[in-house]
């Protein structure tokens, strides 16, 4: 979803669950909505039985939400780019698009520089040496002398973004996607045509993925190529649109919102980066001027979002001498994300790690490496409701290497804390809707809840800097501590926290002689935070949840005036309480919605206004030309991604890095484009990739309704609905091997290998891949070795140890095995 904004990027929904019901077709690809999200997959039934809309799933297995759907068809898991690919091809060279759409809201029009190359699979800027791009000057626009884009509106300019984008996917055939995928062509080219149907104003689609697209080494780079075949067709920011990632956990959300990534600050802000000294460098890098004359650039307020987060977490002590906190933080030489963090363990230079409602050596990938790692450390916390395979991985460490417990070094500390049932407290859905919930139970025990174990642990921490000193102690010393037990701090001061409020009157912007907020008093919104000191907000994009009226998250009005879903009086959802993001390109551009049956917006010949909070400015009228994606400093969509992703502007497929080809089709000749080139892989992990003579069979990890990750196998309830680890395998495959319905099979990579049930299916088929036939089997995640269930294999005992180089996601999705008869 760079494609669109890299705000709002990581996974959040553009509209909501409830909107849904809004869409004429819906297809399901990278997920399994009515198996993993099942409440959710109700608005799925509610479009179907409301609006007759066609449901459509493109999937490696015959799933349950495939079950359901008006049309199916398979496709082989990592090459989802190849068939979206496709649709944008068929789009173009059909004119199935929205021309106003794509002409006004998105770069189409926009001429790209002359040296931008593309050749045989490789963008220009290419190092091999360190396998990536780190020159992506050519990957931009042309400018003119006021720097603004040159723009071809007639779309004929050869080196326009329109031109670029045909030419680049005309590779991509029907008769492509039936070799590389799998799919047969005629049924690819009925889900074109479903799709294109919708190209049209008062028909929409959306899209609805999830980690079956993101668990790949070109994990952004698919979802992308999804946004670019709903902006063609028009479905972004309109009812019954988008592109709806499903969260897999109910605040997996919430974790990204508030910066629980490596190189994130709150609110999608970043990290400086060891050359980035400068504080006022770092702010022009990121608060990005307009590239068109009339547009927003939101993030040109990126200054005043900043000084507010420096003034929540160190209060006073953030002046304009220190660069309001910037000099207190740390400045990275890398990404330390969790295949960094385990990478330093496994060299041994890293000496304690605190897993906090986290289990890795269950989810991070290559399970061997990762004990392997765990094993170097001298310490490690484990700060958990139940005890997990990473606090256990000590007393099992010899069920997977041949060392005895007692040559650990590494010393467990288990701090029990409550689940989220036993505390009050915010979650974010997938929507971005934050939703206040209450304590439903005491704790067990001696667990407390995760904000006093952080609470005690800094506090202790502060007072050893505080009396023995340090190399440099300012920004732990100086550290904001405002709560009224400082042992225990409260959500709902961590909530108001992250809200905001003014350090000082704020002034009417309109009349100084006038005050809109007092000193002390709760920030009604994003747009009042200013970057002089005065304000204070732990996370810009949760400004409004807790204003002076009092606690929006708690809010339970279900009215929905308009009958489309728009119930904004339900909790509240960031940005401003706007449901669906984007949603002036709801409207043509006098300010008309397209589909007055679905309207979200419309200007009034003063305002905006209608069913949603307008993504736009309230005041701007539409004769100003400003586009609608005002995170964007094009102010409009992007199918040109310039410097936005580490492969390139436009999504390419590349094989997975364990593949049953050993080659890329569309380039049989170079071997640096037959997997990523610029994916996210340790020089050591590389000797440790599968090749297809040895692992001949593709397989993928998926969940179950039954279980919950790895927490419901300590139900005895799951544990009776789903006892045992099972494998998925095809009834050719299993008869080839000679195992029946009930046996055991014995599943190896290259990592290790696993024994588990044999569920002999239907449901998985093979494909036949540039005319051989390639087998598939199904591997469920949730079984480990902790537990009332039946003790199991953990499923990352056999995924490699590679990731999406945008985001750190392993490929947990498409890897190479070799059964047998266990």
């Amino acid at each position: 979803m760079a494609g669109l904004a890299p705000t709002f990027g990581r996974g959040a929904m553009t509209n909501h669950w409830v909107d849904i019901k809004n869409a004429d077709v819906i297809l399901v690809m990278g997920g399994n909505s009515a198996e993993a999200h099942p409440c959710g997959f109700k608005w799925v039934t509610e479009a179907k039985a409301h609006r007759k809309a066609r449901l459509i799933v493109v999937d490696p297995r015959f799933t349950r939400t495939a079950s359901v759907a008006d049309f199916y068809t398979p496709i082989r898991t990592g090459t989802d780019i190849v068939f979206l690919g496709g649709v944008i091809n068929y789009l173009l060279t059909h004119d199935k698009i929205q021309h106003d759409y794509v002409r006004n809201y998105t770069d189409m029009p926009f001429i790209v520089r002359e040296d931008f190359k593309f050749d045989d699979g490789i963008y220009s800027g290419f190092d091999a040496d360190k396998h990536g791009y780190p020159d992506k000057s050519t990957w931009d626009y042309e400018r003119g002398d006021d720097n603004f884009v040159k723009i071809d509106p007639t779309l004929q300019h050869p080196r326009c973004v329109y031109n670029l984008l045909k030419a680049h996917y005309s590779r991509y055939t029907p008769e492509l996607v039936e070799r590389v995928c799998g799919t047969p062509s005629a049924a690819f080219v009925h889900v074109c045509e479903t799709l294109a149907g919708t190209a049209v104003p008062d028909r929409a689609a959306t899209i609805l993925y999830a980690l079956g697209w993101t668990h790949h080494s070109v994990g952004s780079q698919m979802i992308r190529t999804g946004a670019m075949v709903q902006l063609l067709l028009g479905n972004i920011g309109v009812a019954g649109g988008g592109m709806n990632a499903l969260r897999g956990h109910s605040n997996i959300q919430g974790l990204t919102d508030l910066g629980l990534m490596s190189n994130l600050l709150t609110g999608y802000m970043t990290l400086p980066m060891q050359a980035e000294q400068d504080f006022d460098a770092y702010i022009a890098k990121r608060a990005l001027q307009p590239l068109r004359p009339n547009q927003l650039s939101y993030w040109k307020n990126y200054r005043a979002f900043f000084v507010s987060f420096m003034k929540s977490w160190w209060g006073d002590a953030a002046t304009a001498d220190n660069h309001w906190g910037y000099d207190y933080l740390p400045k990275l030489d890398k990404s330390y994300d969790l295949m960094q963090g385990i990478e330093l363990m496994h060299q041994g230079k890293m000496n304690g790690y605190i897993a906090q409602g986290f289990n890795p050596l269950a989810a991070a990938p290559s399970k061997a490496k990762t004990a392997a790692a765990l094993a170097k450390l001298k310490w490690l916390v484990i700060m958990d409701p139940l005890a997990t395979e990473t606090s256990e991985f000590w007393n099992h460490y010899g069920d997977f290497n041949d060392v005895s417990p007692s040559q650990i070094q590494t010393e467990v500390f288990r701090l029990p804390a409550t689940c989220f049932a036993e505390e009050d407290g915010s979650l974010v859905s997938s929507g971005r809707v934050l939703q206040w919930h209450w304590k439903g139970t005491e704790p067990p025990g001696e667990a407390r809840s995760d904000l006093e174990i952080m609470g005690g642990l800094f506090l202790r921490i502060r007072n050893l800097y505080r009396t023995k000193g340090g190399k440099y102690p300012d920004p732990i010393v100086n550290l904001s501590w405002p709560y009224a037990n400082p042992a225990s701090p409260t959500p709902e001061e961590l909530a108001k926290e992250y809200n905001g409020r003014a350090l000082a009157d704020l002034p009417d912007p309109k009349d100084a002689t006038k005050v809109v907020v007092k000193k002390g008093e709760q920030l009604a919104g994003f747009a009042q935070l200013k970057d002089d000191g005065s304000t204070a907000s732990g996370c810009w994009i949760f400004c409004g949840a807790w204003t002076q009226a009092g606690n929006q998250m708690a809010r339970r009005d279900n009215a929905d005036p308009t009958g489309i879903g728009q119930t904004l009086g339900w909790a509240w959802a960031w940005p401003a309480n706007r449901r669906v993001l984007y949603n002036r390109a709801s409207c043509d551009m006098s300010g008309k919605p397209l589909d007055p049956s679905r309207k979200l917006i419309a200007w009034n010949g003063s305002t905006w206004g209608g069913a949603d909070v307008p993504d736009f400015k309230l005041d701007e009228p539409p004769e100003n030309g400003m586009g609608p994606f005002i995170m964007l400093a094009e102010g409009v969509a992007r199918f040109f991604a310039r410097d936005a992703m580490v492969e390139g502007p436009f999504p390419e497929h590349y094989e997975p890095f364990e593949n049953p080809l050993g080659h890329n089709p569309l380039h049989p000749n170079n071997a640096l484009a037959t997997s990523n080139p610029a994916a996210r892989v340790f020089p050591d992990d590389r000797a440790m990739f599968g090749t297809a003579d040895q692992f001949p069979v593709i397989a993928t990890t998926y969940r179950l309704t039954e279980h919950f990750h790895y927490w419901t196998k300590h139900v005895r309830l799951n544990a009776i609905l789903q006892p045992e680890q099972f494998v998925e395998i095809g009834e050719e495959l299993a008869n080839q091997i000679g195992v029946k319905h009930g046996g055991r099979v014995k599943v190896s990579s290259k990592r290790g290998y696993i024994v588990a049930v044999a569920v002999v299916t239907k449901r998985i088929k093979p494909f036949v891949i540039e005319g051989r036939k390639v087998q598939m089997v199904g591997v469920p995640l949730h079984w480990g070795f902790m537990g009332l269930a039946k003790p199991g294999y953990l499923a990352n005992t056999l995924t490699p140890s590679v990731a999406d180089g945008n985001s750190q996601t392993p490929e947990f999705k498409s890897f190479l095995v070799k059964v047998e008869k266990a």
